[in-house]
């Protein structure tokens, strides 16, 4: 049951507990996963800047760099880095080893987390959103517009609830068990969806000011100018929402936050 395969983080209010207790299930993608050596022509995040989880069995880092290990639509992999909800172990900051994250034309970069459909003929998700931030230098960090983000419980787990954010769609992406070419990871399916899975971002996309960034327009010219060097992915709930001075809350049953598969840059130099 999918339910099982991710007992880490059952994710959603009593509703869609009880859908994932239904047997419709396709678990066929999980297998050995990560692999023995990572593929040179994917430009996967392969350093570990800043983490500090305590969520306990999964706050090893090097799951967030060691391969992405996709589940599947129907299931999520437990080969991930789990952030806190809140306080400091709600971030993580990875990088390319000093490279920088060229802005080309369409998606610059995926996310990869572990989220999964409830069922073949539902629009509802379990996932664990997150904010996600770029920076050239490591001190200024810009980030996307998270202005129609849905407050709604009713449509807390609608992937149209939350634009802007990722943590949001499944991996089918599986680096020993259903691999993709570069090109084909970053091909459009249609309604914000890529071949291999995961959350697509454009830098031309990024905002000035943004809710837990410190972006003027100086930094982020020179993000869509130069590209970004660090990547800082944080918990929905630990950053504010402006319009109400709280979170942005996701209705959890678990007390931890995304669980990070790993980050696939379009291009680096």
């Amino acid at each position: 049951m999918v339910n099982l395969q991710c007992a880490e983080k059952e994710k959603n209010n009593d509703l869609l507990l009880t859908l994932l207790a239904m047997p419709n299930v396709n678990s066929s993608s999980v297998g050995p996963c990560p692999p023995t050596s990572l593929p040179t022509a994917i430009p996967i995040a392969n350093t570990v800047v800043s983490a500090n989880s305590t969520v306990s069995g999964f706050n090893n880092s090097s799951k967030a760099i060691n391969g992405i290990c996709g589940g599947g639509e129907f299931s999520g992999s437990l080969d991930v880095y789990a952030l806190n909800l809140t306080g400091a172990g709600a971030s993580l900051i990875l990088s390319w080893a000093g490279k920088t994250v060229k802005n080309v034309a369409g998606t610059d970069f995926i996310i990869y987390e572990n989220p999964f459909k409830v069922s073949e003929t539902s629009d509802r998700y379990a996932f664990d959103p997150m904010v996600v931030h770029v920076s050239f230098n490591g001190t200024d960090y810009c980030g996307f517009d998270l202005s129609g983000y849905n407050p709604s419980v009713a449509d807390s787990n609608k992937i149209t609830s939350w634009p802007g954010f990722a943590g949001l769609r499944p991996v089918l992406y599986n680096m020993a068990t259903k691999p993709y070419t570069l090109e084909e990871l970053f091909t459009p399916i249609g309604n914000g969806f890529l071949l291999g899975g995961g959350d697509g971002f454009n830098l031309d996309d990024l905002i000035i000011g943004g809710p837990g960034t410190n972006c003027d327009a100086t930094a982020r010219t020179n993000i869509q100018t130069n590209g970004f060097r660090f990547i800082r992915m944080v918990s929905a709930e630990a950053i504010t929402n402006p319009n109400t001075g709280s979170g942005y809350v996701y209705p959890h049953s678990y007390n931890n936050g995304p669980d990070i598969d790993g980050v696939v840059a379009r291009s680096v130099e």
